[in-house]
């Protein structure tokens, strides 16, 4: 089914500038858009998760490296003031 869409003259000026080629197709043009928005959003995505795992690898790294640190002879009953 092919319908029609209202675009003000800035708008429809943006998506000729977009063309690609001299035949394409404002159609054309929106669903290119369209795909390189899905494919930008995958992408971000994947980096989030790579930067949320590298983060939690970082933070078991700190925490293995004060394990048992209160086992190191100091006083369980010293109070410290911060």
């Amino acid at each position: 089914m092919v319908t029609t869409i209202q675009l003000n003259e800035d708008v429809k000026k943006r998506l000729e500038f977009l063309k690609e080629k001299k035949g394409d197709t404002y159609e054309k043009v929106i669903v290119k858009l369209i795909d390189e928005k899905e494919t930008d959003k995958k992408r971000i995505e994947r980096l989030i998760i790579e930067g949320c795992r590298e983060m939690a690898e970082d933070s078991l790294k700190i925490a293995k490296e004060w394990e048992g640190t209160l086992m190191d002879g100091l006083d369980k009953n010293e109070k410290w003031d911060f």
